[in-house]
């Protein structure tokens, strides 16, 4: 597999589960993963167990149909940026959002390294309120 298609087997499988599983399969133990200031889940989290109470666990009981939605991809050596729009409902307000979205991954001998996310958080911030 390639850098790119390690990635997009995150995104682009047929449920969320099987993106969740695709990502465990080809995460560092030691990821570095960086949820972008202004978002509600700000901060650099350290290994899968903490992205998933951080980070996946809230984004699921949290939010209804809450997903990322891949326009495209840019890769290069051993790094690949996927932008698109995030969107959902968030369940206390109701309010519904999109926002355009990158993340960049950093990958070692196919193995994920970091990630770090970039957002237009103001209308996530927006559905929250």
């Amino acid at each position: 597999m390639t850098n790119l298609d390690i990635i997009k087997s995150t995104y682009e499988g047929s449920t969320s589960e099987e993106n969740g599983k695709n990502l465990a399969r080809h995460v560092a133990d030691d990821i570095c993963w960086t949820e972008a200031k202004g978002f509600p889940y700000a901060g650099t989290y350290i290994g899968l167990e903490s992205v998933t109470e951080n980070v996946f666990k809230r984004l699921g009981s949290e939010w209804i149909d809450y997903q990322f939605t891949p326009e495209d991809y840019i890769a290069s050596n051993d790094e690949v940026v996927a932008y698109g729009t995030y969107s959902g409902t968030y369940k206390k307000t109701n309010k519904y959002f999109e926002a355009r979205v990158a993340h960049i991954w950093k990958l070692s001998n196919g193995k994920i390294i970091s990630f770090e996310q970039f957002v237009d958080s103001k209308s996530v911030a927006e559905a929250l309120r």
